[in-house]
Formats: structure tokens, C-alpha cells, sequence
């Protein structure tokens, strides 16, 4: 039985985003009904697979959640729109997932995979700094946009289900969802109104985290602490430069990064991949080789936690990164109890840096009270950046001492008194604090326990010293987000709130089975499988037979397709032509620059270097602002690569209300907005909370 038997969905239309979300769904049990929906060989058929085809009035009766994609205009357009589903089912959470939201000027703008990338800012950031201002931003591989708003849609769409308001809407953004992936870089441009740069600076956060030429590929290393360091120099055979004063510590080593790099590529190329992996995880140093997405199929690790499905007609697919044991509660669990969908409900939150933090934020932000237990000293590293100032709010923070007998009986009196705990420590570690989830359950049957790691908590990988970036290259989404001709850098910490959509989804989805029969569930989430889910367009490709690799921006199935440098500094236009009536109209634009009209599709995929040509000679005469301007009005799907900043400027999400006033600045908002609104409230300061959450729940 899955987590969410019984949990009726109606995924009505045609869209990827709305055909991911009822995919998530339906993978952890979920009935989904469709009408309407894209049958195309490929993602599409795989996203839609297994779900039954009704026709409108059956797929939305009697639904728990209805799912459907597009702008308002061509919801109203196809009879889709919230009045008109309403009409059908007037109780159901309504979720719609759209480019642009359903509101704000740019609500009806057309857009693509290509050109939500560029809208979102995470183009500018998605590989990380540049030396050439000349290499064009990349967009993400396979149609990503999608995954991202589509998870946010289930996510939001399963809070909402749980919920005492009938009817409720959620209006999800996918420019949003995907911009609040780079949640640092955003909060500092809201606060600060400074944006990330695209040039490399320095060692362009290579002293943390970065990529080594090995004699078979590459293999990323992330000896980020000190004691990391010197162990790394260990592993490398303690070479005399290893003792050079200009990597004494980590200042040194970024001042001194271009000369450190090369004496560590120096040593990487004589050994493999796996070699260097190895050494370093031997020495508790963050490693992983960077694998193709074919190298994941004999996975031993993933073999054993039997991540795999083979569907007929597709192939080898994805499976679900949700490791999900359920066991029978108490009967007297506690239920939401408010407007919000987690009022009355608490959260015991062991979790810091990104994924976690992004997870108990959106339960914060849903109603729970979530209280954040720190050790004492530091704190979360978010602290020392702006992450906590967006990622805690709303949170109430202890400090307790795990390593005392007296923090540790606190921490089992606050677990006793929570609905849901969420960690993220690496493997064991709770475990051996006798804080585990069979631990637990003795002292509260009702409590639902969700554990985050790299590779998942069983299986001969499971204790690799893993962090988020690292384990995107492992999966080969660092290899393949680049441009055929350039070597893979890390990029942006795009896993880690990937992730915290769907570990606050997965939750809201233990608390709905809580609710139905009492049953309480035990869920280890593995974030290289995660990774690997979102990931089904290459791995499909490998199925059909095929061999992925970095494409770029461009499209194997439509042309124009790409990202063009305007006339400003670092400015850049996407523009992508996905239809006969889009090329006329490009066409119609600028006919000058066209000396033959490419008639058809495969036509200009033949002529796309001498067309890309023509319209880079175009777009150098124009700013970005003015090229999107054109396009848009010529009724192209088009969007200028944003920066942060751009997007704090932006018209449109100010209008939609996505920035929260915050002193004198301003702080990005949920992946969506949701009917019922949200709890808000400052980021705690370290164990500001700690004597009163212990006195008011005897814990003290």
C-alpha cells in the first residue's frame, strides 16, 4: 500500500509541469486521473505513464487535488480556468501551475524551458563563474523548469489538501519556483541590492568545492574545514607544496587558487576518477568522480535500495528517492487545527545548511511550529550567510548539547511533543544518540520521522561524506549543464532546495496518511536519487538506446534555440521558436536578417548555425530590454538572462507580491502563493528560544 492510497488526483490538460507534479503523486501512491494530457514518445509518455484517461467531469469528481497548466488566457481559453473547475468540484485544493503565475503583467507572456531559465536568473548562476564574459549562459538539462514547478506544485498542492478550508487555490510561478533555487544569492539582492556576478572573482568558491582533471574524466572534492584540508594533503601523499605558506589556510587558498589548482591537477591526472573519490572519502574528505548517467545503471548502491522500475514500452526509469517504512500510531495522532494546512501541528528541526532548513521553512510558512535545535558554539552554518535570515523565519531556536546526557533526555522530551522530526545529519549520527526513529518511537508511536542524506541511509554507500554539490556531479547533471566545448564546473547549490520541495512535499504526505488510518511513516529520502528522478529526460535517452551528453542551449526538435549576447555588458537574450505560427513571426521581425525563410522545422534545425548567426548580428544592436521587448510583442517566447538584482527590479513579481518587506530591504517569498496566505515571522537568533520551548514543554 502506498503512502497515499486513497488520494484522488485530476490532472486535466496538456504541460510537463502539471504531468511532473501528478507523476510525484502518483510514484508514492497516489490515483491520478488525466484528461487531455500530452502523449508524446519520450519525457512525456514516461511522466504520464500508468495514469488513467478519463474525460473531464470524471477525472475532477470527487478529487482530492486538480492539477492543470497554463496562463490564465489559455486556461479560459481551453475552459480550464479556476471558475470553470469550480464549477465541477467546488471543494477540491486547485492547483495551477503556469510560466509567469496567474496574475502580473507578465501573466499571459509565452514562454519555454529555454527562456524560464534565463526569466528565473538561474542561467546567470546555473555553472558557476566564468573567465570569458563571451561563453553564453546554459540553460539546465532536461526540461527542468518543469520539474521545479512541478514539485513545487504537489508540494504546495498536498499542504493544501491538508488543510480545514475547502477549495483553496495555489498559483504557482515557475520564473518563482526556479528563482527561489538560489535562495542566497536572492535574499543578498534583496537585502543589499547587490547581485552575483558572472566573472570569476578569485577562486570563484573553488577553495570549497571543485572539479580535478583524472586521467579517465573528472572527480569533484569539497575539503572545505581545515581538518578536511590536511587530511586532503594526506591523502595526496603530503606533497611539499602542501607545506607553500600560500595555502596555509583557506584565505591563502583563495588568494592563491589559480597556482593551487594546477599543482592539484598535476597529482589528479595520473589517478582515475574513482581513485581520487576513494582517497579522499578514505580520509572523511567530500568526494565523487563525475559520472555519465549510464555509469548510475550497475550502481551497487542503488541496486540495493532497489531504485530501478522497468516499465514496458519505456525501459529502465527512475524510481522514487522516498525509502518509506510505515508502522501503526497511536490513533490519537494530533490534525491541523487552523486556516493555515499545519496550524496546531510541531516540527522538531535537526536539519542545517540548505535542504533541510528550505524544508522546515516551508512547513513554518504552512502553520507548524517548527523549533530548531542547534549545538552550541556557531550554530548553523547558514548563519554566516544570508540564508538564515530567509530560511529561519518564523521558526522558534534552541541550543542543546547532544553530547550531554542532559541535551539528549531534552531532546527526547521534545520529540515526545512533535508530529514531525526532520534530519540531516550524516548517517548514524542520530542514531548514536540514541535520537533515532526506532529510538523514538517508544517515547511518541505518532511521530513521523524524515531523514535527508546523500545516498540514503542503507546500502554500501551510505556513509559517504556527501554534500549537495558534489553529489550533482556525481549524478552527471554538473557534466552534462554545460556547452559541448567546455570542461564541467560545479555550478550553483541546485540539489539542496531542489530537495527541500521535496522532502516538505513528502511530509505533507506522511501527515495526509497520519490523518486517513493513524498509520505513521518513517521516510529516508536519498538526494542522489532524487537527483537522478528529476533527470528522466537523459535517462530516457539511454533507454531508447541513446548516448546524453552536453548540448548547450540548443534543441534536437526546434530552432531558433539559444541564448544571444545583446549590446550591454554580460546581456543576454533566449528566444526559442517552438511553433510554424512563432517562426513567421520572427521572421516578420527581422526578414533582413533571414537572406532565405527556413521553411520548415527541420529546415532551420539544418540552417541553425547560419540563422543563429544572422540573429546574433541582430541582438548586438539592441540592449536586452529592448530585443524581449520586440520579441514579446511579435508574440515570441523570449526573456532576457536576469540577474538577482534584475529580478528584485522586476515589474512583475513586485506585482504579484513575491518580495516580503524585511528592514530596509525586501525578502524573496514561497515558490508560490497559496488563497490561505502563509506565517511569517523573523529568523531567531542562536537559542533564542531555548528557555522558553523547554519550560513550556517540560523539557527543561
Amino acid at each position: 500500500m502506498g503512502l497515499l492510497t486513497g488520494f484522488r488526483v485530476a490532472q486535466v490538460g496538456p504541460g510537463l509541469a502539471a504531468a511532473v507534479c501528478g507523476r510525484v503523486l502518483a510514484d508514492v501512491g497516489a490515483t491520478v486521473r488525466c484528461v487531455g494530457v500530452d502523449e508524446e514518445p519520450g519525457l512525456a509518455a514516461y511522466l504520464n505513464h500508468g495514469k488513467a484517461r478519463v474525460g473531464l467531469a470524471e477525472a475532477v469528481d470527487g478529487a482530492d487535488l486538480i492539477v492543470v497548466q497554463g496562463g490564465p488566457a489559455a486556461l479560459a481559453a481551453r475552459g480550464h480556468d479556476a471558475a470553470s473547475l469550480r464549477r465541477l468540484n467546488g471543494t477540491a485544493a486547485l492547483v495551477l501551475i503556469s510560466p509567469y503565475g496567474q496574475t502580473g503583467p507578465d501573466a499571459d507572456m509565452p514562454a519555454t524551458d529555454l527562456t524560464l531559465m534565463a526569466a528565473s536568473g538561474i542561467m546567470r548562476m546555473l555553472t558557476g563563474q566564468v573567465d570569458d564574459l563571451d561563453e553564453p549562459p546554459v540553460r539546465a538539462v532536461g526540461e527542468q523548469s518543469a520539474f521545479i514547478g512541478g514539485l513545487a506544485g504537489a508540494c504546495a498542492g498536498m499542504h493544501a489538501a491538508l488543510g480545514n478550508t475547502p477549495g483553496v487555490v495555489i498559483d504557482v510561478s515557475i520564473q518563482e519556483a526556479l528563482a527561489t533555487l538560489a535562495m542566497t544569492e536572492l535574499t543578498r539582492a534583496g537585502l543589499t541590492g547587490k547581485s552575483w556576478s558572472r566573472k570569476r572573482v578569485g577562486d570563484g568558491n573553488g577553495a570549497t568545492v571543485c572539479i580535478l582533471l583524472a586521467s579517465d574524466g573528472y572527480a569533484a572534492i569539497s575539503p572545505r574545514e581545515e581538518k578536511q584540508w590536511a587530511a586532503w594533503l594526506e591523502a595526496m601523499g603530503s606533497p611539499d607544496w602542501g607545506r607553500d605558506p600560500r595555502f596555509a589556510k583557506k584565505a591563502d587558498r583563495v588568494a592563491n587558487w589559480d597556482a593551487l589548482h594546477a599543482l592539484m591537477s598535476d597529482w589528479s591526472r595520473g589517478l582515475t576518477k574513482q581513485a581520487i573519490a576513494d582517497l579522499a572519502q578514505e580520509a572523511h574528505v567530500p568526494s565523487f568522480p563525475l559520472r555519465e548517467p549510464a555509469e548510475h545503471v550497475a550502481s551497487e548502491q542503488l541496486a540495493h535500495r532497489g531504485y530501478w522500475r522497468e516499465l514496458d514500452g519505456i525501459g529502465r526509469v527512475p524510481g522514487i528517492p522516498f525509502g518509506l517504512a510505515l508502522h501503526a500510531g497511536s490513533g490519537v495522532a494530533r490534525k491541523p487545527s487552523g486556516n493555515l494546512p499545519l496550524a496546531g501541528l510541531r516540527v522538531l528541526d535537526f536539519s542545517w545548511v540548505i535542504a533541510g532548513p528550505t524544508t522546515t521553512r516551508t512547513l513554518a510558512a504552512m502553520g507548524a511550529e517548527v523549533i530548531k535545535v542547534e549545538a552550541p558554539g556557531a550554530g548553523d552554518p547558514g548563519r554566516a550567510s544570508e540564508l538564515h535570515t530567509v530560511l529561519g523565519q518564523a521558526k522558534r531556536a534552541i541550543v542543546l548539547d547532544l553530547k550531554s546526557a542532559e541535551g539528549k533526555e531534552a531532546a527526547r522530551k521534545l520529540a515526545a511533543s512533535c508530529d514531525v522530526l526532520v534530519e540531516n545529519f550524516a548517517t548514524g549520527v542520530m542514531d548514536r544518540l540514541g535520537l533515532g526513529a526506532a529510538a523514538l518511537r517508544a517515547v511518541n508511536p505518532d511521530l513521523i520521522y524524515v531523514s535527508a542524506s546523500g545516498l540514503g541511509r542503507t546500502g554500501p554507500e551510505a556513509g559517504a561524506v556527501a554534500y549537495g554539490t558534489l553529489l550533482q556531479c556525481y549524478a552527471g547533471f554538473a557534466g552534462l549543464n554545460r556547452h559541448p566545448d567546455r570542461a564541467p564546473r560545479v555550478g550553483m547549490a541546485w540539489l539542496d532546495p531542489m530537495c527541500g520541495l521535496m522532502l516538505a512535499f513528502i511530509t505533507a504526505a506522511a501527515l495526509w496518511r497520519r490523518g486517513q488510518d493513524g498509520a505513521v511513516a518513517r521516510v529516508d529520502f536519498s538526494m542522489i536519487e532524487a537527483m537522478l528522478w528529476t533527470m528522466a529526460a537523459p535517462l530516457l535517452e539511454l533507454a531508447a538506446g541513446g548516448m546524453p551528453g552536453p548540448a548547450g542551449n540548443s534543441s534536437p526538435t526546434t530552432a531558433p534555440h539559444g541564448v544571444y549576447r545583446c549590446a550591454g555588458t554580460d546581456d543576454w537574450v533566449a528566444l526559442a521558436i517552438s511553433d510554424e505560427a512563432s517562426w513567421e513571426r520572427l521572421y516578420g521581425l527581422i526578414p533582413e536578417i533571414f537572406p532565405w525563410k527556413s521553411e520548415t522545422v527541420s529546415d532551420r534545425i539544418r540552417d541553425v548555425t547560419a540563422n543563429d548567426d544572422r540573429i546574433r548580428a541582430w541582438a548586438r544592436q539592441l540592449s536586452g530590454v529592448e530585443a524581449v521587448r520586440m520579441l514579446r510583442a511579435a508574440g515570441i517566447a523570449a526573456a532576457p538572462v536576469m540577474s538577482s538584482g534584475d529580478l528584485r527590479a522586476s515589474a512583475h513579481m513586485g506585482a504579484r507580491g513575491f518580495w516580503e518587506p524585511h528592514g530596509t530591504g525586501v525578502l524573496p517569498g514561497l515558490p508560490w502563493q497559496a488563497s490561505f496566505g502563509r506565517r511569517n515571522g523573523p529568523a531567531p537568533g542562536l537559542g533564542a528560544d531555548t528557555a522558553s520551548v523547554l519550560a513550556e514543554l517540560g523539557a527543561a
